[in-house]
């Protein structure tokens, strides 16, 4: 049986490596070099080493509390269930995560986590670390690896997905198709997101005819420095101890959440961006009490990008705001990859598994591309079960829109990006996204002669689909949140 898998982060990786161990004939396509995607940027670690204080039932509430009750509770149990399985896989295939003194796996909290179930590896190295050990075992073993293969769309025979086509019209047959090319960060004009991420694999989907959801729940990363091009600082720094400050050194997180700085994210970066904007200045992140030796051994490769940035920031806070950092929705998959699209799979952020609801919960995203990714492979068999509609799925399916008519003129990717960022982006109005979902329809569909021009075919696709269902969801929910008129005329 012939497996296409397109994209090389973990999710795209683990699938290629099960479906090969299966005995599949796999053949892995990315559009740039394996490892160029967001799983070699995660900071953060991987969820599911459980103490003995811990357990995957307390890990599943976490999880369903972060996501604003919005997740889907099958799925969230396939997540922690086959948290130890998954981890185990990736020390077997080399990751070499951060050990206790008595070689245990270490432990750390982050945000949202009631316990301390955070493995990490290199400190805040964790993606580097499992992109690098899962890409040797892809180029050292029986995969196909196309590198440098850009994928238009899908191929579509009697209702099934019968192979993939590239930008430059060349086409690959397979009996199953499964897409893990990320998420759509370059939606956004600030975002943590490496530059080709520009939501491929959902474009792709739609264009077919799959079913997406939930893709008003973009999540904000809180903490990304202001000054000297968008960095990620670790969620992991705030869970080893470093608040937040505004222009008065006050923690004013205290007021906003019982967790302070460790509440879910989407409340952290509203309030980051809330009093940013009143006191007219950045909030700024302290980990001075944390000190210079345990910052640069905890955090390495946090450390040595600030002081190569001239920032000493064991001596001074550093200021932070908000970035668009990951896609809780996505095409809509069931807990073993299918999607509504026989033939087709869906793994890691291009899927909507409904783990992660209405805001993802810190460092499940990895354990995510992981665990989704073996089942998905586990599922690939003719044999298999069909889809299965996830319960917490909403029916109704967004689809490619066509263009309407209107004023064509000004559509460029950065007009696009600042477009969604002010109006689609972390508080949001319903004229504001009237406004968006008008202007975005008004722009053509550009034709895609390059890889440029795919990219932002693809972006305005989903941002089109996003706006639209942003705009119909008219109240607020996770990471969704829509300033109301009441509270619009008091500001």
């Amino acid at each position: 049986m012939n497996v296409i898998v397109v994209g090389g982060g973990i999710a795209g990786l683990t699938t290629a490596l099960r479906a090969d161990a299966l005995g599949y004939d796999v053949t892995l396509v990315a559009k740039g070099a394996l490892g160029d995607g967001c799983t070699a940027h995660a900071q953060g670690g991987i969820a599911g080493v459980y103490g003995p204080d811990d357990s995957p039932a307390l890990h599943a509430l976490d999880t369903l509390q972060a996501g604003d009750g919005h997740g889907d509770a099958l799925a969230i149990s396939a997540l922690v269930d086959g948290a130890h399985a998954a981890i185990d896989a990736l020390i077997a295939s080399g990751v070499r995560f951060d050990r206790t003194p008595d070689g245990e796996v270490a432990r750390a909290l982050e945000a949202a986590h009631s316990r301390a179930r955070i493995a990490h590896a290199g400190g805040d190295a964790t993606g580097a670390a499992i992109s690098a050990a899962l890409t040797h075992r892809v180029r050292t073993s029986s995969i196909t690896d196309r590198e440098g293969l850009f994928v238009a769309d899908l191929i579509v025979a009697a209702g099934r997905v019968a192979g993939i086509r590239s930008i430059d019209g060349e086409t690959l047959r397979a009996h199953a198709v499964v897409l893990a090319t990320g998420g759509a960060g370059g939606l956004y004009a600030h975002t943590t997101n490496p530059r080709g991420t520009t939501a491929d694999g959902i474009a792709i989907a739609l264009r077919a005819g799959a079913a997406v959801a939930d893709l008003e729940f973009m999540q904000f990363h809180p903490t990304v420095l202001v000054d000297g091009g968008p960095f990620l600082v670790s969620e992991a720094v705030r869970g080893a101890g470093a608040v937040l400050r505004d222009a008065a050194g006050r923690r004013f997180l205290i007021d906003e959440h019982p967790d302070a700085e460790l509440a879910p994210r989407d409340i952290v970066a509203r309030a980051i961006a809330r009093r940013a904007e009143e006191q007219g200045e950045a909030i700024v992140l302290d980990a001075t009490a944390l000190g210079s030796a345990a910052l640069a051994e905890r955090f390495p490769t946090i450390d040595a990008e600030l002081r190569r940035r001239g920032i000493d920031w064991s001596r001074q806070p550093v200021a932070v705001t908000p970035a668009a950092h990951y896609l809780m929705g996505g095409v809509v998959s069931d807990v073993d990859g299918r999607t509504t699209l026989p033939g087709l799979w869906a793994v890691g952020e291009t899927a909507r598994t409904g783990v992660h609801g209405a805001n993802r919960l810190a460092s499940n995203s990895l354990l995510e591309g992981a665990v989704f990714g073996a089942r998905a492979a586990e599922a690939l068999a003719p044999s298999a079960p069909p889809f299965r509609w996830p319960a917490s799925a909403p029916r109704h399916m967004h689809t490619s829109e066509p263009d309407r008519a209107g004023a064509a003129g000004g559509f460029s990717r950065r007009a696009l990006q600042e477009l969604m960022w002010e109006h689609v982006g972390l508080i949001r109005t319903e004229e504001g996204l009237r406004d968006a979902v008008a202007r975005l329809h008004a722009w053509p569909m550009p034709v895609a002669a390059s890889a440029a021009d795919q990219e932002d075919a693809n972006l305005l696709t989903v941002a089109r689909s996003m706006a639209s269902a942003a705009l119909a969801r008219t109240g607020s929910l996770g990471a969704h949140f829509i300033l109301s008129r009441a509270l619009i005329g008091a500001a």
